[in-house]
């Protein structure tokens, strides 16, 4: 029995951006993925973990590179050369390379034995760095942020977990942290993440980075700035930044694992105009999870949860909201510290794929789940959301006309749902479970009958299983035809996700 709950809604679209962030990734293993994958997928672009030379601590953890010892381009993932190298290969097929920058601070406080990963040393006690130079006249005086976020110029002079503030203001600060960008833009990067964005003056920032030169190929630099707000009471807001480039939306995976709650009893109507109580949607970055969030398991999805994780992955590649949308590719770690997959001499282990990833290495982005919806984003670019509908076996479904239709369904429902997908008739091919299955057109094919109806029917019932993810494309509009005899119409994604990591 049909039961649907209509809601007209409409949502705006929004680009069909969507990038990667490849953490802790080597140049070289960079570069051969923009060439035999992401320029073949729909992804534009690639997040690479911070390039500059920072602190070798103990253990190797991942977070030692936010903790800059110099400017020198040296750190785990390669030098300037490779960078180089990496940034004109990946660009030749069309993948741009944004670098996570740190122009907040360096290091916080660390042994003398400490070295850079270009042997730089530093005395971090007195806030002496010789490879850059800076002094502690360079520096906000030390001071503890703590738990005030309701106190503005503590969050943006004071220390962000004890890292070395940086005085943005002074004009020789401004200009080492200019040349660093202009020598990335020389390299060939053409776009930043700036971290740490919310712990500095918006107007520093700006002033950094219009001075930068501009990029070789004339196109605009693409900047989005690290400013969480969860929602609760701060001083500084996301909208001080808006002038200057995109911004981090953290409110759209949290929500995602906590209003949403997607599991076996999740109530989908949470996702009823998904984003329209964040920030304005023309300037958000979005994502589920990112190198931090993932880490903490009580506020995000993360690959750790794979069934739940590829619904909310899906879901958001396919909703409008957001400017450019993120994914991101993960190493396997036991315990939050963990740096990336290595060798017994700490050197970053090779990734290697098969299908998907192994040797420590996650990639989520090669999910077939995940990276058909990146196309399926990039097909239904600049359309909006309309007609999403809550059906009564937990299911919903909105349309992205003129021809994008997709379909979520939590737990094993039963039988099958009558679903109006908005598209022309014809039959629509699974490639989802073709591309897993090795053979054409080996899932389901689902038939769109007269003035758009399906019945869209769940496979066989099992209790590993949890979600159902349909998206329906039409990539041409002329005429009527057959999908599976080389038609007009592709079923971008249709399968079960099960909980397994790939």
């Amino acid at each position: 029995m049909w039961l649907p709950i209509l809601l007209i809604s409409l949502i705006a679209g929004a680009s069909s951006e969507t990038f990667v962030q490849l953490m802790e990734w080597r140049f070289d293993e960079v570069a051969n993925e923009c060439e035999t994958f992401l320029s073949k997928n729909g992804y534009t672009g690639v997040q690479v973990s911070p390039v500059m030379e920072s602190a070798v601590l103990d253990g190797r953890p991942w977070f030692e590179r936010y903790q800059p010892f110099s400017y020198k381009i040296s750190s785990r993932s390669g030098d300037a050369a490779a960078f180089k190298n990496m940034c004109d290969r990946c660009s030749k097929v069309g993948i741009k390379i944004i670098v996570d920058v740190l122009l907040n601070h360096m290091t916080a406080n660390l042994p003398s034995t400490v070295r850079g990963t270009n042997g730089s040393v530093a005395d971090t006690f007195n806030k002496s760095y010789p490879a850059v130079p800076y002094t502690s006249e360079h520096f906000h005086p030390t001071c503890d942020i703590g738990i005030d976020y309701n106190n503005a110029t503590k969050v943006r002079v004071c220390e962000l977990v004890g890292l070395h503030d940086l005085d943005q203001k002074q004009d020789y600060v401004r200009q080492k942290l200019i040349t660093h960008l202009n020598e990335l833009i020389d390299l060939g990067a053409s776009g930043f993440r700036i971290d740490a964005a919310k712990h500095m003056y918006p107007e520093d920032i700006k002033f950094i980075l219009n001075s930068t030169k501009p990029l070789p190929s004339g196109k605009k630099l693409f900047v989005f700035q690290e400013v969480p707000d969860d929602g609760g009471p701060e001083a500084i807001k996301p909208t001080e930044y808006f002038n200057i480039g995109l911004v981090t939306e953290f409110r759209y995976g949290t929500d995602m694992y906590g209003r949403a709650n997607l599991s076996a009893r999740a109530n989908l109507t949470a996702l009823k105009d998904f984003g329209s109580d964040m920030m304005d949607s023309d300037h958000a970055v979005v994502f589920i999870d990112n190198h931090d969030r993932q880490r903490d398991k009580d506020r995000a999805l993360s690959f750790k949860f794979p069934s739940a994780y590829k619904a909310a992955t899906a879901f958001m590649l396919a909703w409008p909201y957001g400017k450019v949308k993120k994914v991101m590719s993960s190493y396997n770690f036991a315990s939050k510290d963990d740096g990336p997959p290595h060798n017994d001499d700490f050197t970053i282990k090779d990734v290697v794929v098969n299908g998907s990833c192994g040797n420590g290495w996650v990639c989520e982005h090669r999910w077939p789940e995940i990276s058909a919806m990146v196309r399926f984003a990039q097909e239904v670019k600049d359309t909006n959301a309309t007609n999403m509908t809550f059906h009564s076996n937990n299911s919903m479904s909105f349309q992205r006309p003129p021809k994008g239709f997709f379909y979520l369904s939590v737990g094993v429902p039963v039988g099958s749902t009558l679903v109006q997908t908005g598209l022309k008739p014809g039959k629509y091919c699974d490639v989802i479970s073709e591309a897993i299955s090795g053979k054409k057109c080996g899932g389901s094919v689902i038939e769109v009958k007269e003035n758009g109806w399906a019945n869209v029917t769940a496979p066989t019932q099992s209790n590993d299983r949890n979600f159902t993810i349909i998206a329906l494309l039409q990539v041409n509009a002329k005429g009527a035809g057959n999908a599976i005899l080389g038609s007009i119409f592709l079923l971008i994604a249709a399968v079960w996700v099960t909980q397994s990591t790939n």
